[in-house]
């Protein structure tokens, strides 16, 4: 089975095993509806800390409505979610201190055009974390290091590629030291040559024990990448499994023709 698409698994050997803590996120039967339309119906999932879940599936399937809910960006129709063992829907949840340790990067960079590459990763943590301007800038300027562009600090966003810009905004979201990093489609918005160089940086992260929840349609990352992949439909879990099992071996016929569908043989 080779993937159809621009991340060759079989260059990224998985990575080594990782010693997973306790249960970092509980979804516990979460349903969301807009109006008539239920996005997610009845989902339920437990992410242990450490662990690298990648969510696949149709698009309209509710993937991406999950992670905006684990990040309160959408609030449940029903259901429960902690994240590090905080209740969300408790009216006593101070949102943005959870938020502030829940990196996410989206499908569109999300950068201020106006600021520079530097600045625009200094700017949350002198909001929120209340660090000093040099503390700041050298935070940045080591995950620049680490999602390899340093010297763009001092170029602005539109002088950057695609690609450039959102390993901009994963150093931003790094910045902030995130106990759990969401990733939303991250490369559907670049052109095929610059998905490699923002999955990579991904697949370090996952290598270094870094907790992750990853909507994409990039098969060969979760290959490479997920400890668990989790197939959605029509706003359900229908299989999950590890990346071995799941794309060797599915056990249901919905998730065999999505497959079939996306992986050429």
């Amino acid at each position: 089975m080779q993937d159809n698409n621009t991340f060759d698994a079989a260059d990224n050997p998985a990575p080594v095993s990782r010693v997973l803590g306790d249960d970092i996120i509980i979804i516990d039967n979460l349903y969301k509806q807009f109006g008539t339309v239920k996005a997610v119906n009845g989902f339920s999932l437990n992410v242990r800390q450490g662990e690298v879940v990648v969510i696949v599936g149709p698009s309209g399937s509710g993937k991406s409505t999950v992670l905006r809910c684990i990040n309160h960006l959408e609030v449940p129709t029903g259901g429960a979610i902690y994240v590090d063992g905080t209740h969300l829907e408790d009216k006593k949840t101070d949102i943005n201190a959870v938020r502030a340790e829940v990196g996410m990067v989206f499908q569109q960079f999300n950068l201020f055009g106006h600021l520079s590459v530097l600045d625009n990763i200094t700017l949350a943590q002198r909001l929120i974390r209340k660090r000093k301007k040099e503390e700041a800038e050298r935070i940045a300027m080591e995950q620049l290091n680490r999602v390899g562009i340093p010297e763009k600090a001092n170029a602005f966003p539109r002088q950057l590629s695609g690609g450039q810009q959102q390993r901009v905004a994963i150093a931003r979201s790094l910045a902030m030291n995130p106990k759990i990093m969401l990733f939303d489609e991250p490369t559907s918005a670049l052109d095929p040559e610059m998905i490699k160089e923002v999955l990579d940086v991904m697949l370090d992260l996952a290598r270094g024990g870094m907790t992750m929840v990853v909507v994409t349609h990039e098969m060969g990352f979760a290959r490479s990448a997920a400890d668990r992949v989790v197939f959605m439909d029509q706003g359900s879990i229908v299989e999950m499994a590890s990346p071995r099992t799941l794309f060797n071996d599915p056990k249901h016929e919905r998730t065999k023709l999505f497959l079939s569908k996306i992986i050429s043989h």
